[in-house]
């Protein structure tokens, strides 16, 4: 595990990682030092009781757009339209959203300086969220970067039922819209799982990442 300086942002390579895809600390989250490091497969995943702390694990979880899956129940509750979706046009509230602990969590990583941090990006083009509202509140989202064809998907969250894959569908439609070639969901989840997301090894998924950021 290496330590970086916050003036220089020279990565470890991402084979460097420990088993658990633990790379290195310090450093910033500076437009600069960010774009670096999702260009390189490494993303920051810390909270407010450490310093800055960067992963690669291995495997990696990545959604295609073409093997999203959408059960019969999630396409009836998209056709009904009870929902309303919008893209970024609540970056910062869907990342709140986000940040709130879960049920089973008493903290969150998405610490303030994370949220300042990824609103710089979205303001500097390289941020999008997808907004999913009931009766003009919002009720679900989703939240992430993008660079080049390459699509990172940070965290969603809901408060109604199906809210989140509803956002994930709609996620996955504009990354088709815009030709892109992957969802980057990093960690594994049952539920990602489920929707369609799979485990691929760092070094297929940094192939991949260089194609897409060309």
């Amino acid at each position: 595990m290496g330590k970086i300086s916050p003036e220089i942002f020279n990565f470890p390579p991402p084979e460097e990682a420990s088993a658990d895809g633990l790379l290195a600390f310090g450093g910033s989250l500076c437009e600069e030092a960010l774009l670096q490091a999702y260009q390189q497969g490494i993303f920051p995943w810390y909270d407010d009781k450490n310093p800055i702390i960067w992963w690669s694990p291995d495997p990696r979880m990545i959604l295609f757009p073409d093997d999203f899956h959408t059960s019969k129940r999630l396409s009836r509750r998209i056709k009904q339209k009870k929902l309303q979706m919008s893209h970024d046009q609540a970056f910062r509230e869907v990342m709140l959203a986000c940040a709130q602990p879960r049920k089973d969590q008493d903290s969150t990583w998405i610490i303030s300086d994370m949220v300042d941090a990824y609103c710089t990006m979205f303001e500097r083009g390289h941020g999008f969220s997808i907004e999913i509202w009931e009766e003009g509140q919002l009720c679900g989202g989703v939240y992430g970067l993008h660079i080049g064809k390459a699509w990172f998907a940070e965290s969603m969250f809901h408060t109604r039922i199906d809210a989140s894959k509803i956002a994930l569908f709609h996620l996955v439609e504009r990354v088709k819209s815009e030709h892109g070639h992957f969802i980057d969901c990093q960690m594994h989840t049952s539920h990602l799982a489920s929707l369609g997301a799979k485990e691929i090894s760092r070094s297929s998924y940094l192939e991949l990442l260089a194609k897409a950021t060309a």
